[in-house]
């Protein structure tokens, strides 16, 4: 019963329930900056792990290129003793 009563209570006095500038799009505060900063950094870094994946698969595929070279560089010489 309270809960409903605090509830509507917020719905009709709606001076009561801010938002905080973040949530209501002021885009010059402080907080607004620092989130922004925070998600582009964020950003960065899931792009550096796409990076690394990349540059992982890229050397795997060098090394095995490189030993399929180094194994066909060798004959099979048919022939030798009876």
């Amino acid at each position: 019963m309270k809960r409903s009563l605090a509830a509507l209570a917020l719905a009709l006095a709606p001076v009561l329930a801010h938002a905080c500038p973040v949530c209501f799009g002021a885009p010059g505060t402080p907080m607004a900056n620092a989130s922004d900063n925070a998600i582009l950094f964020l950003l960065g870094i899931i792009g550096l792990v796409q990076v690394g994946f990349v540059a992982l698969f890229w050397m795997f595929w060098r090394r095995a290129k490189a030993l399929r070279r180094f194994r066909e560089q060798f004959r099979i010489i048919d022939g030798g003793l009876p």
